[in-house]
């Protein structure tokens, strides 16, 4: 994205939301205690990118399954090292599925020794990190206001109950989402960051066997890395065509009827979600808007400020 492109997508973020401010969120939060920590994150992801594409994808989805899960709170980092922690780590959602978090570990350490002590939360790097994943597999930019604090606790049940299901409906999906205060518009939005990652072969084999809405072809070439029985854990690129490319890829896959999960193809299915798809598969600069603001509007939901929870100094536990 140009700079003067970047700039009016700032100005209209700016004027979305407004009141980023009442929630102490700020760009320049850090300049006086850690003017340094956008520039390290952002080395450390690229670095961790050319090592591993598919790390980006990783750390998008982490950010979302955080912010879905109560607020953008960092609480899914925290393992079970206390009675009181039910770590997120083990909900149906997260196990065996969400990977990423050495990386936050490492560049939790790096902003610590160049910082001189614990001063940048763990939620923040996840909200700059997801941010500079995409950029760097050739998404669009956004502006990321810091300042959350760390929860001191986890919801491993919350997690189970709020966050969208890979088998869901459309009905359903738009109403997870309008429960945490998105419209239909922006949950087709974010559903864009599948245009990147890999999925676990159980959780698309229902969809690959018995939907009725994937082209025949793709199903085939799909079905042999996802047998009926066993193979579980067979990873699929949810788009198979550039899955380390960021981009309006995923909505032109679902208007030819290849999305890799029913919830995907439920998006373009002949419901009211049709003509964004169609709209997002053949503009990619209305898809790129949409989904910087929708970003952040996530990135401000529920965030702990001020007194409210902490800084830890390790991300995998309270202090």
């Amino acid at each position: 994205m140009g700079a003067f492109k970047y700039f009016l997508l700032s100005l209209a973020l700016v004027s979305l939301f407004p009141d980023l401010s009442h929630a102490q969120l700020s760009v320049a939060f850090y300049d006086t205690t850690c003017p340094s920590v956008y520039d390290i994150v952002k080395s450390s992801v690229r670095s961790a990118i050319n090592r591993e594409k598919r790390i980006g994808a990783s750390l998008l989805r982490m950010l979302f399954h955080d912010c879905f899960v109560v607020g953008c709170d960092a609480g899914l980092l925290l393992d079970d090292n206390l009675p009181s922690i039910d770590s997120e780590k083990k909900a149906r959602p997260n196990a065996n599925s969400l990977r990423g978090f050495e990386l936050i570990d490492k560049i939790k350490d790096t902003i610590d020794k160049s910082c001189a002590g614990p001063v940048v939360s763990c939620a923040d790097i996840l909200a700059i990190a997801a941010r500079d994943s995409v950029v760097e597999l050739g998404g669009p930019s956004w502006s990321v206001p810091l300042g959350r604090r760390d929860a001191r606790t986890a919801n491993r049940r919350v997690a189970e109950a709020d966050l969208p299901s890979p088998f869901a409906d459309l009905k359903d999906l738009i109403g997870n989402f309008s429960a945490k205060g998105f419209t239909a518009r922006e949950m087709v939005a974010l559903s864009g960051a599948h245009s990147i990652g890999v999925a676990r072969c159980l959780l698309f084999r229902n969809h690959l066997y018995n939907g009725t809405n994937l082209e025949v072809l793709v199903a085939s070439d799909r079905k042999s890395r996802c047998p009926s029985n066993g193979g579980d854990d067979n990873l699929s690129s949810i788009d198979p065509q550039s899955p380390n490319r960021f981009g309006n890829n995923y909505y032109q896959a679902l208007v030819k009827r290849r999305g890799l999960f029913h919830s995907d193809q439920e998006l373009f299915n002949g419901g009211s979600q049709d003509d964004l798809v169609t709209t997002y598969s053949k503009d990619s600069q209305t898809f790129y808007t949409d989904f910087a603001n929708a970003m952040v509007k996530m990135g401000n939901m529920n965030p702990l400020t001020g007194n409210n929870g902490e800084i830890r100094k390790n991300c995998r536990k309270v202090n």
